[in-house]
């Protein structure tokens, strides 16, 4: 049987890494190693592995709530991004607070975090909002090769925040913990390191910027003001609240569809005219990626489970030495994302936190610590998404590695966070409401 298994892994990572080397795309790699994965264990006479269509199909199923949750957030920042919102907010916190240079880059951070907490996704907050904050922190005065960096890590900790975060949402359906009680675990760290990194990275003044060039480039519809900005976010907040506040009265909506009652809001009170139908189609086709790692991550996790591939690499996890463990998690986990992307929460992150609740670790604090590591893999190749983009949104011209070099001091600050959150998270049981 490990004979067996053995085998069907290599076959897995065999057809992975001759997908890669042909230049194919993640979502194709992972789809041709699951499916090379899948024959490989009924051809070997694996456990349950014989049904191959219906392991594939049962697969695609697994992660459909994340995959909801990811359209109809996009869906709702795509409409206020169209309606011109993103625009409006990223020149009044520019125009309002220029004088006060912290105070204007720290709301330039939260208008960046907003977007990939309400999405789980950091490239999601570099598409919607990258290109203006880029502008505005050069008119600030931040320093060119500073501004794909910072926009690196805030992405990365944007995909982290709550309330959605995909990895934390995969590793939750993995091992059946509810995903409740992350909003300060990760919402504390999240506003912390942000902060740490805009003063590390753009503290201080390092060119002379040109608030005139950037409000001459980020204009914006005379019409929109905070009225039509902030309603649609407080009716989403006020849905999300209101059955905690009244849970024996108030209807359990559900993420998905509080997003879409939010997006009708927003749509409702834009200054331009939006066709919804033709803003949908946009975003599944903006999303279309992402949405395609999902399913194939589903699918790859039940071959892997069926083959007893994800059982060898559970016992994998369980024989390493808890400190050896804990030195090579900071090496692992960004390693996996950046191979990987979501796939490294479910083929590794699943065993892991099983591995640590079971010695007594808190389950929602190891997620949320780890759910900080694995975004620092997006710099990395071969997929290297946030950093991609991080570049283009910034019109950074430089090498790859010098821009990533930059990121060096905040990369260790947030290494050294969820570490500690990790192992100390009996200790920070206390965040844990709900």
């Amino acid at each position: 049987m490990l004979i067996q298994t053995l085998v069907v892994t290599a076959i897995i990572i065999t057809a992975y890494a001759l997908a890669k080397w042909r230049h194919l795309s993640v979502e194709l790699s992972l789809l041709i190693a699951t499916v090379a994965g899948a024959l490989g264990g009924s051809i070997f006479r694996t456990p349950e592995i014989r049904e191959i269509p219906r392991h594939l199909v049962e697969g695609s199923f697994t992660y459909l709530d994340v995959i909801l949750v990811f359209f109809t957030a996009t869906l709702f920042i795509t409409i206020v991004q169209e309606s011109g919102g993103v625009n409006f907010a990223v020149r009044q916190a520019v125009i309002r607070f220029s004088r006060n240079r912290f105070l204007a880059l720290f709301l330039l951070m939260i208008i960046v975090l907003i977007p990939g907490a309400l999405t789980g996704a950091g490239s999601v907050s570099l598409l919607v909002v990258g290109a203006p904050v880029a502008m505005a922190m050069k008119g600030l005065g931040v320093s060119e090769k500073k501004i794909p960096a910072i926009l690196f890590i805030l992405a990365g900790l944007a995909a982290a925040a709550p309330p959605v975060n995909i990895w934390a949402m995969v590793l939750c359906a993995g091992t059946a913990i509810p995903y409740v009680g992350f909003e300060l675990p990760l919402g504390l760290p999240v506003l912390v390191l942000g902060t740490l990194t805009i003063i590390v990275l753009g503290g201080r003044r390092r060119e002379e910027g040109s608030l005139e060039v950037f409000l001459e480039k980020t204009r914006c519809h005379p019409a929109m003001n905070w009225f039509r900005l902030l309603t649609p976010f407080l009716v989403f907040f006020a849905l999300v609240i209101a059955y905690r506040l009244w849970p024996f009265s108030f209807p359990i909506l559900g993420l998905p569809l509080e997003f879409l009652l939010a997006s009708l809001v927003a749509l409702a009170l834009s200054p331009v005219r939006l066709n919804l139908i033709r803003v949908a189609s946009a975003t599944v086709s903006k999303l279309l990626p992402l949405l395609a790692i999902m399913v194939i991550v589903g699918m790859l996790q039940q071959v892997m489970a069926a083959s007893g591939v994800k059982g060898l690499i559970s016992y994998s996890v369980l024989i390493i030495p808890l400190g050896l463990l804990f030195c090579l998690l900071p090496l692992i986990i960004p390693a996996s994302e950046g191979v990987l992307t979501y796939g490294g929460a479910a083929i590794i992150g699943i065993p892991l936190v099983w591995y640590l609740n079971s010695l007594g670790y808190h389950a929602t604090l190891v997620i949320s610590g780890l759910s900080l590591l694995w975004p620092l893999g997006d710099g990395l190749p071969p997929t290297a998404l946030i950093g991609r983009l991080s570049l283009m949104v910034s019109g950074y011209e430089g090498k790859y590695w010098n821009f990533l070099k930059q990121t060096w001091i905040p990369w260790l600050i947030i290494t050294a966070t969820g570490m500690l959150m990790i192992i100390f998270s009996g200790r920070l049981r206390f965040l844990v409401i709900g």
